[in-house]
């Protein structure tokens, strides 16, 4: 019976490491963790056809969407670590909802290998015409005046854009009324219509609307302009030292995945993203191409956990 076993554990063990080195030998299912046409699904899509090609496999994207990310998160965590289920992981999954849900049923960190970060989206400051305000300064100052009288609008409580607004509030020592919606349109019809003062709305969906001058625009949440917008200020050159607020998107896996699993993918990934189609794709849906590492997008993860958090506790958002 022990040369059984014996045996049996040399020929698993061969079987094991030849698929890890032929890898990979099938398709990957890359789960998306919010329903068609989110950021997260678009970025997979424009990935997928490049990604196909460079690993010669087909590459399925399953959108999995629900509890803010966390089922298909969730699933991920819990699947083999071989590198056929992969996760397009958000700023969501992987930085904020670890402080922002009671219960969640995996680790950001220990439960997942980072592969690559892939992109981000910033946000823009933007403001209903009928506001008094030009730049972000006399914004600050106008809410200064009027403690808890002026408000702002998201996307729904514990949304980057609503998370946005509470870092706004904490980095100037303003105090405003939030109105969260149940979503994107519902949020930027209000201000719109005046119902809201402020929002810190998504670059693609924001741009329209202020080409259009239906809404002012007084600065971009990225440490950097934006080419979509290159006018655009950033509220850190406006005086706003430090202040970050955007949307990230990256590849992950399982836990413990082979390293050479990890530098397959991380290469296919890195080369996809460069590719002109894929750039520009990704640029006309209000996202930005940027890469890390596995382990610089590690660390990135864990600066926006501890970022976010302090965020999260000072609004008293809570999900779940």
């Amino acid at each position: 019976m022990r040369l059984k076993a014996l045996i049996f554990a040399l020929l698993t063990g061969t079987s094991a490491s030849a698929a890890a080195q032929q890898f990979p030998s099938r398709a990957i299912r890359m789960l998306i963790p919010f329903t068609a046409g989110s950021a997260a699904d678009i970025i997979a899509r424009a990935l997928e056809p490049a990604l196909r090609e460079r690993l010669g496999q087909p590459v399925v994207i399953d959108n999995r969407g629900g509890a803010g990310g966390n089922i298909a998160a969730e699933l991920v965590a819990k699947s083999p670590a071989d590198g056929y289920t992969l996760l397009m992981a958000t700023i969501g999954t992987q930085a904020i909802n670890v402080s922002l849900y009671t219960k969640l049923n995996y680790h950001p960190q220990k439960d997942f290998t980072p592969i690559t970060l892939v992109g981000d989206s910033p946000n823009a400051m933007v403001v209903n015409p009928v506001v008094p305000v030009r730049t972000m300064k006399d914004f600050v100052a106008l809410a200064k005046s009027k403690p808890g009288v002026l408000n702002y609008g998201s996307s729904g409580s514990g949304t980057t854009v609503h998370l946005a607004g509470e870092l706004f509030s904490v980095m100037t020592g303003t105090k405003m009324v939030h109105v969260p919606f149940k979503g994107a349109a519902e949020s930027l019809t209000a201000l719109i219509s005046g119902e809201t003062d402020l929002q810190f709305a998504s670059l693609s969906s924001a741009i329209p609307l202020i080409k259009s001058g239906r809404l002012r625009a007084l600065g971009i949440t990225s440490p950097r302009r934006s080419p979509s917008i290159p006018e655009l200020a950033t509220l850190a050159e406006q005086g706003l030292a430090g202040y970050e607020a955007v949307a990230w998107f990256g590849v992950v896996g399982p836990a413990n995945l082979p390293a050479n699993v990890v530098a397959t993918l991380n290469k296919a990934t890195l080369d996809s993203v460069g590719q002109q189609d894929v750039k520009t794709r990704l640029f006309n849906s209000g996202v930005e191409a940027r890469t890390l590492g596995p382990e610089e997008f590690a660390k990135y993860t864990e600066s926006e956990i501890q970022k976010w958090a302090k965020v999260v506790k000072a609004s008293g958002a809570r999900a779940g």
